[in-house]
């Protein structure tokens, strides 16, 4: 008997049955802070898939779409605290930020057409000054707009299903979590089996994925196919149907296609949908992305979490002395009140003048991020200038999130389809 022919396999041979939804399985991820829009997680689910919008700082989010003021709010509040470094007292008005994850779900929501869903992503390492009791509000504001699915993201979220336990959508909303190990993976489903709630997907990332890292500095060490494999073998010696969707570096069509074949019930996909219409980064900053080479990726300590963060080494971002925003943002202190990078700007000396050094080692991720500085990646974006046309004028042609969404659902082969051209492609040059 001759072997099956691989080359003709891709995405759309395949669906992903959630409770009563049979979706294309590809799944955008959310990224923040408002990078995967509503516009591009509702093209998702007009496609049949699931596309994400993101919780990351929604109080800017809300005030910059909706015409809210709690940024403001929260700053005028905290006045005092702006030229000190003790910052025990900067706290989130808990109404203010469940009335702000509730305006960003339900204008989503409310704009929601197709056979897909929409979930959105929830950081648990959002500590906001009060890590339970923020995330709580978080969380149920989501579920309060009539958010199809939850995705528990960075951290290891133990306690996070307890906070909402009561909540009436608890048991309806799909939700699932983020890991990148099967111990990872353990540790949640532990808590989830005590309340007697198991997640209904989880997503499982590798090394690869943009942002911050699962992962060590010896993330090298680690590659997504062989965690993916790991889990679903766990899963399968426990007897549980959890579908498992791999996330991380999957570039074309047939990295995805590979995937459902071993078992994966869909994929999480992102780096792709950055030079998109729909993405919220700026034009300018698309550019950035599409222009990018392999040598500008680096994998950094800079981020105040303490997780290694992935990005492009000119981001603008690195070695800013920007004074410290946490009256009005926050997002990172801890319970206590700190956060690394206050702790920098703090011992970073002025010069002659008076004025603040760059500060070294850390960066305000809350400013930067609010401001589209700070240039998170996956690690295949030195590939996005493949997926396009480059322009007379040197600039890369935008694509639509449908043509990428439609891309990944029906390419074979490890090909990837360019779009229709606006004008003659400039010629090829050496940087690409």
């Amino acid at each position: 008997m001759s072997a099956p022919d691989l080359s003709a396999d891709k995405v759309d041979n395949y669906r992903w049955q959630i409770g009563r939804l049979e979706l294309v399985p590809i799944v955008i991820g959310g990224m923040g802070v408002d990078i995967s829009t509503t516009e591009l997680a509702l093209t998702a689910c007009r496609l049949g898939g699931v596309g994400h919008i993101s919780d990351a700082m929604v109080q800017h989010v809300s005030d910059r779409k909706y015409d809210t003021h709690f940024t403001k709010a929260k700053s005028e509040k905290h006045r005092g605290t702006r030229d000190g470094i003790d910052k025990t007292t900067v706290k989130f008005d808990l109404e203010h930020l469940r009335q702000a994850q509730l305006n960003h779900v339900r204008h989503t929501m409310d704009r929601k057409q197709g056979p897909g869903a929409v979930f959105i992503n929830v950081m648990e390492k959002l500590t906001m000054g009060a890590p339970g009791d923020t995330l709580r509000a978080r969380l149920a504001g989501a579920m309060d707009g009539g958010i199809d699915g939850i995705t528990l993201s960075a951290g290891l979220h133990i306690g996070s299903l307890k906070l909402v336990e009561d909540h009436p959508r608890f048991r309806d909303v799909k939700i699932g979590p983020i890991v990148s190990s099967v111990r990872a993976l353990k540790i949640f489903l532990k808590g989830a089996a005590r309340l007697k709630r198991m997640p209904d997907y989880v997503i499982v990332e590798g090394p690869l994925a943009g942002g911050h890292l699962g992962f060590g500095d010896d993330w090298r060490d680690y590659d997504l196919r062989s965690i993916v494999a790991e889990i679903l073998a766990f899963l399968r010696e426990e007897k549980l149907d959890i579908p498992v969707l791999p996330a991380g570096g999957i570039f074309t069509g047939t990295d995805a296609a590979s995937y459902l074949r071993m078992g994966a019930a869909a994929v999480q996909v992102a780096t792709r949908f950055t030079i998109t219409e729909e993405c919220g980064l700026p034009a300018r900053v698309k550019q950035d992305y599409a222009r990018a080479r392999e040598e500008d990726l680096v994998v950094s300590g800079v981020s105040p979490t303490g997780y290694p963060i992935r990005l492009l080494s000119y981001s603008p971002c690195f070695e800013s002395n920007i004074k410290p925003q946490c009256e009005a943002f926050g997002y990172l202190l801890s319970r206590e009140g700190t956060c690394a990078y206050l702790d920098a700007y703090d011992a970073t000396p002025v010069d002659a003048k008076g004025h603040k050094l760059p500060v070294q080692g850390k960066v305000c991720l809350c400013y930067h991020f609010s401001k589209f500085n700070c240039y998170t990646c996956g690690h295949y974006v030195y590939r996005l200038k493949d997926t396009t046309h480059r322009l007379a004028d040197g600039r890369y042609q935008i694509l639509t999130a449908t043509h990428v969404f439609r891309d990944y659902q029906f390419s074979t082969g490890n090909q990837v389809a360019l779009p229709a051209p606006l004008e003659a492609p400039a010629a090829a040059t050496a940087d690409r």
